[in-house]
């Protein structure tokens, strides 16, 4: 079966996921934004073997321990789109303008896009890129135990920031509409912060994308 364990790192309390396979013990970490021996501590007490490192987007809260994690642990990086490639680049920029610890750019082993896949273990990722918050947000969705991973795209009772470089308004809610809304109302899902919530329970009640 597919495992995770939402882990909030950074001052931000963004959820960094450890997402694992119970059969081979093969793991990931996606958004890793920072504390890094923490989550790596995580990983070691579940037993998990960390293979990569999946990047809904390159937000400072959520790629800043990237670089560690490369350095320490040989991780490929997977993800986000390319169109986040401006903010890879300023990763130092953004440390120092929200008070991060030093973070450096990396170098994606592999950019994703929409319809791709990524796999962990026995288990298929489905991706889709969901443009809005950033111009390169990815979303990684599970359907067997429906269940999806979407960075700043969407939270509960909210839906992400679109007044940063790039951001663009009504993107974001197009990917909610034409990327998420189709995974189902059952499909629970894992924001870049605060609790889990299911795209039905915001289709019905969500007051920025509530009715559509």
């Amino acid at each position: 079966m597919l495992q995770y364990h939402t882990i909030p790192v950074t001052a931000f309390q963004q959820n960094c996921s450890l997402v694992w396979d119970d059969t081979t013990m093969e793991g990931v970490l996606i958004d890793p934004g920072g504390d890094v021996d923490r989550l790596l501590a995580e990983a070691r007490q579940r037993g998990v073997a960390l293979k990569a490192i999946w990047l809904t987007h390159a937000h400072i809260d959520h790629a800043g321990g990237v670089a560690e994690l490369v350095a320490r642990e040989g991780l490929p990086v997977v993800g986000p789109h390319p169109e986040d490639q401006f903010l890879i680049d300023g990763l130092a920029a953004q440390a120092r303008a929200y008070g991060f610890p030093p973070a450096g750019p990396f170098v994606p082993e592999r950019w994703l896009h929409d319809g791709d896949t990524v796999t962990l273990g026995e288990h298929t990722f489905a991706v889709r890129h969901c443009p809005g918050h950033t111009p390169g947000h990815v979303v990684f969705h599970h359907a067997p135990s429906k269940r999806a991973f979407v960075g700043d795209v969407l939270f509960a009772g909210s839906v992400g920031r679109t007044d940063f470089p790039r951001s663009d308004p009504q993107a974001l809610i197009d990917s909610i509409v034409q990327k998420l809304w189709p995974m189902g109302d059952d499909t629970v899902f894992v924001p870049g912060h605060g609790p889990e919530s299911s795209f039905g329970r915001e289709r019905r009640s969500n007051p920025y994308v509530g009715g559509t």
